[in-house]
């Protein structure tokens, strides 16, 4: 009789031990749910409430990063005439001249407005010194200017270049980085720096 009781034990010792341990893995498993619940903020991890988005490498430029200049071309007096254009800040000076150098917009032409510069210059370079003078490096179609073509694209050129560097600043004319003499008002030929007030009558 006592065996049978042992043998018994010896049987139902591991069916207990199954059954306990279901209920143990029961408890453990990870709850269901038939649809998204909420979790309290204090349940949320530290900064997923707010998170840092990460920054990407390209970015388009912003309307702020273009500043505001004037370029000067001719009225069909012949006379200068300030027009404004927008550039990439800081507005280098060479950016400030390409701008003069596209020329009149169609509805400036419209207006009766143009340029003496043809579309074939395109400026190299454009260097200010400490002694408030800027050499301004052309290709070599500037040189082909010639006539009164010549004086009012040297005008052009000088005029914008004093509106942003300041009004008593000195131009000196270059062609391919060799210094060249241009014309002024009064019809000589002068190798520079060439002044504002040179062209004004």
């Amino acid at each position: 009789m006592s065996r049978r009781r042992r043998g018994r034990r010896r049987v139902l010792g591991p069916v207990v031990s199954l059954a306990l341990l279901g209920l143990v893995t029961a408890g453990c498993a990870i709850p269901t749910e038939s649809g998204p619940s909420g979790i309290a903020p204090s349940h949320v991890p530290f900064n997923l409430l707010s998170p840092v988005l990460p920054t990407t490498t390209t970015t388009q430029p912003r309307a702020s990063s273009l500043v505001p200049v004037k370029i000067y071309l001719l009225a069909s007096s012949g006379q200068l005439t300030g027009v404004d254009r927008v550039v990439q800040s800081p507005a280098p000076l060479a950016s400030v001249i390409t701008a003069l150098l596209a020329g009149p917009s169609s509805s400036e032409v419209d207006n009766h407005m143009s340029t003496a510069i043809p579309n074939n210059v395109t400026v190299l370079s454009a260097t200010p010194s400490a002694q408030g003078v800027v050499t301004v490096n052309f290709n070599d179609a500037f040189g082909l200017i010639t006539g009164t073509a010549a004086e009012q694209a040297v005008s052009q050129v000088v005029a914008t270049v004093a509106t942003q560097v300041g009004l008593g600043t000195g131009v000196i004319f270059e062609i391919s980085g060799q210094r060249t003499s241009v014309p002024i008002a009064s019809g000589a030929q002068v190798p520079g720096p060439v002044y504002l007030l040179q062209f004004i009558p």
